[in-house]
C-alpha cells in the first residue's frame, strides 16, 4: 500500500469515527474533499460507501451498503427554513437547524437502500426513498420515489429504463451476488 493510500484511508476513518461520530458510519468509507454531512436527528450510512468531492448530506438518512454518490451530489432538505412564517423574510425565518424549530420536514427521512450509484450533480429531496440497485443519472433532481433496479434521469427525475435489459438478466446478478457473499 502505497503513502498516499495509507494517508487516504487514516483521513476517512478520522472522519469516520471523530468528525462523524455522533453518525452511525460503516466500514470502507470514503468521503472526497469538502464534503459536508448532517442530519437534525440521525445518518446511518451502511459499508463500502463512497461520496466523491464538493457533495453535502444536509438531511436525515439512512444509506444502505455499496452505495456511491458522485461528485456534487446532494441529499437536502424540502423544508429547511419556514417560508411561510408570517412577517419573516425567508432568510430571516426560523430553519431546520434551530433548536426550536418546529415546522414541516422534521420527521422526513431519505432512504437510499443497497448498491445505488447517484451521478455526478444529482439532488436529492429529503423524504425520498430509492430502491435497491437503482441509478440516478447525472444532473437529475429527484422528488419522488425511485423503483428498484431502474434507471432515473431528468429534473424532475422519472424513470428512463430498467437496470438491466432483461428480467432474466437481473436474477443472474442477484444469484451472482448471493454466491459471492458481498451482498
Amino acid at each position: 500500500m502505497s503513502l498516499t493510500q495509507v494517508l487516504k484511508k487514516l483521513r476517512n476513518e478520522f472522519l469516520r469515527k471523530v468528525k462523524y461520530r455522533h453518525y452511525q458510519i460503516g466500514k470502507n468509507f470514503h468521503s472526497g474533499i469538502r464534503v459536508r454531512i448532517w442530519g437534525k436527528q440521525k445518518i446511518v450510512i451502511g459499508e463500502n460507501f463512497y461520496i466523491g468531492r464538493d457533495s453535502f448530506i444536509e438531511s436525515d438518512a439512512v444509506i444502505g451498503d455499496n452505495v456511491i454518490m458522485a461528485n456534487r451530489t446532494a441529499i437536502v432538505g424540502r423544508y429547511d427554513h419556514h417560508y411561510q412564517q408570517i412577517g419573516m423574510p425567508i432568510r430571516l425565518a426560523s430553519q431546520i437547524r434551530d433548536h426550536d424549530y418546529n415546522w414541516h420536514g422534521l420527521n422526513s427521512l431519505t432512504v437510499i437502500e443497497d448498491d445505488v450509484w447517484i451521478g455526478y450533480g444529482s439532488v436529492i429531496m429529503s423524504g425520498v426513498t430509492i430502491k435497491t440497485g437503482s441509478i440516478i443519472a447525472a444532473g437529475s433532481v429527484v422528488t419522488k420515489d425511485v423503483e428498484s433496479y431502474s434507471i432515473y434521469a431528468g429534473v424532475p427525475a422519472k424513470k428512463v429504463k430498467d437496470r438491466f435489459n432483461s428480467q432474466q438478466e437481473l436474477q443472474q446478478h442477484l444469484t451472482a451476488l448471493k454466491k459471492s457473499s458481498k451482498y
